[in-house]
Order: C-alpha cells, then structure tokens, then sequence
C-alpha cells in the first residue's frame, strides 16, 4: 500500500467501481482485495471489504462500507484531457454506465463520485488571466460537457 491513499467509500460495488475506472482510464488498474475476515455491519464474512486500486496513477482504497455516507462533489477526480476526443471519451464513458450530467464539465459515475473532465486548453485560459481567462470562463459556465473548439474560439475573442 502506498503511503498516501485516498480512501473512497462505497455502499456496495467498490470492486464494480474499480475495475471500469481501470478499464476507462490510462495508468488505472486494480491491485488487490481484501474480505472482510467476519461479519460487519454492511456485510457478511468473506465479502469484499477493500479494493486497492489506482485511477491515473493515483494510489486508492474503496471500501464497501454500506449507505451510511454519501458523496459529495466536495471530492472529485480531475482528468486533464488533451483534445475533444479524450473529453468525449471519458465523459461518455462515465455518463454512459449510469453516471449523470452536471455543470462545467463535471459529471457523477454511477456510484456517485464526481469527476471533472477538463480540457487542458480550458486550464491554460484560465491560467492566462485577463480578458482571454473572462471570455473562457463565461464559454464554460454555458457548458455541462466542454466544448474545446468554444473554449479556444472564447480564448481568441
């Protein structure tokens, strides 16, 4: 286990969770899991308790610790994204298993982790400041998934 883990809480289906971030996403795979030595309060003995796994390269546990928390778009994934086919392909990818749309480029997989897929052009506007950082702000706040040819047209005025 790496010494820094985000540990991620799921009702049920950490290990479902786990293995289509590894399959949608560069760099993610799934490393092991752990049942649960005796009955818990969400579970039986035997069941899948933990899952470690890593999404883009970064170290996480899921535990399948019962309804007793929900998520928040308080903690999300970032994706950087490099043109509009890899935003649409991770954007889809995450809506289209039973995730759900929202505002600015964030979405929810359908265990409820948000996730922000975001163009690195829409970043590099932002990070330019002024006017250009204005224009491409105000492209995005129209936009649920981003839009890279309006983000780099706002950029150009």
């Amino acid at each position: 286990m790496a010494k820094n883990t985000i540990c991620i809480w799921y009702d049920k289906d950490a290990e479902a969770a786990a293995r289509f971030y590894a399959k949608t996403f560069p760099d993610s795979r799934v490393t092991g899991f752990y049942k649960a030595p005796s009955d818990y309060p969400s579970g039986k003995q035997g069941d899948v308790l933990t899952v470690e796994f890593t999404v883009v390269g970064v170290p996480c546990l899921g535990i399948n610790g019962g309804p007793a928390f929900k998520h928040t778009e308080a903690f999300s994934f970032q994706i950087a994204t490099d043109d509009q086919e890899e935003t649409d392909r991770y954007w889809n990818a995450i809506v289209g298993n039973g995730g759900q749309e929202s505002e600015c480029g964030w979405c929810k997989d359908r265990w409820g982790i948000s996730w922000q897929i975001t163009p690195r052009v829409l970043m590099e506007a932002l990070a330019a400041g002024g006017a250009e950082a204005k224009r491409a702000f105000d492209a995005m706040m129209g936009m649920q998934k981003i839009d890279v040819a309006k983000i780099e047209a706002a950029r150009r005025g």
